[in-house]
């Protein structure tokens, strides 16, 4: 564990306000969960929850059954890393941080199919070009959880696989409530 040299109080209701510095470097934003552990040595451990981590298996069967089926790579990330990966090269992306720009994408709550290079959003910080892209968002009782993505090098995405995309993330959002 890492020593930041940072002390705080807790107030008479108990609370402990986390440092701007460190929720930046987190990426923990108002509103999101956290979990909470000790160890033996009576350490208190904060950790970022994601709810995709219950549904992981899933996420890895599903990534798999699309990529065989519609022949495209295959990324399903949470609010902040790349959780399963099918059809791509895994040690490329799985854990990977993904992009702001993905981000904002998902935030928005709209599935995006992306044909022209000049709309290609990236999914990491070191990506690969790709031909074409669809990004469904993955939203559970309102809130979102992460996105979809399928990518190909090789063709053109169509409807088609917006609505595969679309189907998927619908189905790891029921998974989710």
């Amino acid at each position: 564990m890492k020593a930041t040299g940072i002390v705080r109080r807790i107030d008479e209701l108990g609370r402990v306000v986390i440092p701007m510095e460190i929720r930046r470097t987190m990426k923990i934003r108002e509103g999101d969960p956290l979990e909470i552990f000790t160890d033996t040595d009576g350490e208190l451990i904060l950790r970022k929850y994601s709810p995709m981590e219950s549904v992981e298996a899933y996420a890895v069967f599903l990534a798999d059954s699309i990529a065989e089926t519609i022949e495209t790579g295959v990324i399903i990330c949470d609010k902040d890393i790349i959780v399963a990966v099918s059809g791509l090269p895994k040690k490329e992306y799985l854990g990977q941080n993904i992009t702001s720009e993905l981000e904002r994408i998902i935030e928005n709550r709209k599935t995006v199919l992306n044909v022209s290079a000049d709309k290609l959003v990236s999914i990491k910080f070191d990506d690969s070009t790709y031909r074409s892209q669809v990004i469904s968002p993955i939203l559970a009782a309102g809130d979102i959880y992460g996105a979809i993505i399928l990518l190909s090098k090789e063709k053109v995405l169509t409807d088609i696989e917006l609505k595969v995309a679309v189907s998927a993330s619908n189905y790891l959002g029921k998974q989710l409530t």
